[in-house]
């Protein structure tokens, strides 16, 4: 429909409270990125993660400037994206922590010069960075996927308005 634009509110100053609402409308899945750090496992919570590229296979993740666990990643110089499954949450809000130990009476497993890998999660992708470009108050990282793993059978944990969510029925998309 087009015409009565009297139904649409129009904000023409974006302030960080009207960008945090209206971006908060998209829904998207939470993910932990893990590596191995100095001292041990490190990780976050992140919401900010996508598909890049298909060849090669690419993912992008923004990373909190302020994130005290993104240097420890960065060192490493790789990490695992953790696609958390809908009865994760309580990993999700146990990651989104500053400090503590992330990882104590959590299940993972770690390959031989690997990251992390949650048990549980809905799917798992080992990344290599490649770049990292500075975007404001965040830094956007681009990195090759490695090795991967999905487990079809989990549904996923989805974030919508500052709420956690999970699917209901589902219809294919598009072909």
């Amino acid at each position: 429909m087009h015409g009565d634009s009297t139904s649409i509110a129009v904000q023409d100053h974006v302030t960080t409270d009207s960008f945090r609402s209206a971006v908060g409308s998209f829904c998207t899945g939470l993910t932990v990125i893990s590596a191995m750090g100095p001292n041990g496992p490190v990780g976050f919570t992140c919401q900010a993660f996508s598909s890049l590229s298909l060849d090669p296979p690419r993912v992008l993740v923004s990373v909190g400037r302020t994130s005290t666990t993104w240097p420890h990643i960065k060192a490493a110089g790789r990490f695992c994206v953790n696609v958390l499954a809908a009865d994760q949450t309580a990993l999700s809000r146990r990651f989104a922590r500053p400090g503590g130990d992330k990882y104590a009476g959590v299940g993972w497993s770690c390959p031989a010069g690997g990251s992390p890998r949650l048990d549980g999660a809905c799917s798992w992708f080992e990344c290599a960075i490649e770049a990292e470009f500075d975007a404001g108050d965040h830094f956007v990282v681009a990195a090759r996927v490695l090795a991967l793993d999905t487990d079809e059978d989990r549904k996923p944990l989805l974030y919508h308005r500052g709420r956690y969510a999970s699917l209901g029925e589902s219809v294919p998309g598009p072909a």
